[in-house]
């Protein structure tokens, strides 16, 4: 993506002054930011897609006895009359379970892959809408079908009301408010207070971007640390001749203390495997996901492109596809590289490969973490 050429996506800026000028910064509202929007997904598909195993959906409905939530699947009976007003389901991933969701997710790549998580789909009746929260992440709005009210602010005060299912807040300041039409987006940074109702019928397409939290990134890296290092570590026991008697039995010994760093500093003797467990957990699939072994015959003499449920990204060393990691160098690097950055591999570079990297891709083939260019093209 040329970083430097103006959206209209963005109302007229370049990527690199929205990121710079709005990101993480101030709201953006972009009018017509996508002209002539039609969804390639409306409210029978998101009945659909809602009613399904493995989708993550919610429905919530605002009733004269307060607020009510509950978890999918949704069978279509199950859903209250679209004659109701104040309710709303929600359909998260969709880009996993849609072509056409997931191509409009690429015009948002102007963020790193590394944030760039998911796109929900929100359908309201009128009136409907989820109260006044934050997001602790960035997200964009976009209007699909009908119109939606928004109001926003830059609230101090995150006290949540008590004992409602939802995370509402319990003192929500309007700033600034507007009403959105197909095709108009509105973009928030984390933690900026907004409250969305829907004017009659609606649909609303918000993409939304991952901030690892400190303690869950720890968690996992040091999780993976202890897989890889055990391997490397010896058996060697603590010893400690010189040790003399205590009157304090319960102190542990400095010494003891010494031979716990060492271990931790010869697990991290490696300075690149904390990147590497990086890229494999910013690559892991969602918990669901899963993919079906290939039964065709894998063949790279079409090209390639990524399943949209594919995840690839790498650094100076690795490519990382799925929470797989690979090293790389050289032409393999740069071609493999071309892959995750464009999700497409003509079939010319596949075959300037190595041995190795084309087995690699015949392996993802068969896997079913890409497919034949040729099939995204009939």
């Amino acid at each position: 993506m040329n970083t430097e050429q103006p959206l209209a996506l963005l109302g007229g800026l370049t990527p690199s002054q929205f990121m710079k000028r709005h990101w993480q910064k101030k709201p953006l509202l972009v009018r017509n930011a996508i002209p002539g929007f039609v969804p390639c997904v409306g409210r029978s598909g998101l009945v659909t897609l809602a009613g399904q195993e493995g989708v993550e959906s919610r429905l919530i409905v605002d009733s004269p006895k307060g607020w009510k939530m509950k978890h999918g699947p949704f069978p279509k009976r199950s859903l209250p009359p679209f004659s109701q007003k104040k309710w709303t389901f929600l359909v998260q991933g969709v880009d996993l379970h849609h072509d056409g969701v997931h191509a409009l997710m690429q015009q948002f790549r102007f963020v790193p892959d590394a944030r760039l998580d998911d796109l929900m789909i929100s359908y309201a009746t009128d009136g409907g809408g989820v109260g006044p929260h934050f997001d602790s992440y960035d997200v964009f709005l976009l209007q699909a079908h009908g119109q939606r009210r928004w109001r926003i602010g830059r609230n101090k005060d995150l006290t949540l009301q008590s004992g409602v299912p939802l995370k509402i807040l319990q003192n929500f300041e309007t700033e600034e408010e507007f009403v959105l039409n197909p095709g108009d987006m509105l973009y928030l940074p984390p933690k900026y207070a907004h409250d969305g109702v829907a004017v009659g019928e609606c649909m609303t397409w918000s993409i939304g971007f991952r901030a690892p939290q400190e303690g869950e990134l720890a968690r996992e890296l040091l999780l993976g640390l202890a897989d890889e290092s055990f391997e490397g570590l010896g058996d060697a026991l603590y010893r400690d001749p010189k040790q003399t008697a205590v009157s304090s039995p319960a102190a542990i010994p400095q010494a003891l203390s010494g031979f716990a760093r060492q271990v931790v500093d010869k697990a991290l003797k490696d300075p690149h495997l904390l990147d590497s467990l990086l890229g494999e957990y910013l690559t892991e699939p969602k918990s669901n996901v899963w993919f079906e072994t290939s039964e065709n015959e894998p063949d790279l003499s079409a090209g390639v492109q990524l399943d949209r449920r594919t995840k690839m990204m790498y650094d100076d060393r690795h490519v990382f596809i799925n929470s797989e990691s690979f090293r790389v160098g050289g032409k393999d690097a740069r071609f493999l590289r071309q892959l995750a950055d464009k999700r497409t591999l003509s079939a010319a570079s596949c075959a300037m490969l190595s041995d190795a990297a084309r087995e690699a891709l015949l392996d993802w083939m068969s896997a079913s973490w890409i497919k034949p260019l040729e099939d995204f093209l009939v």
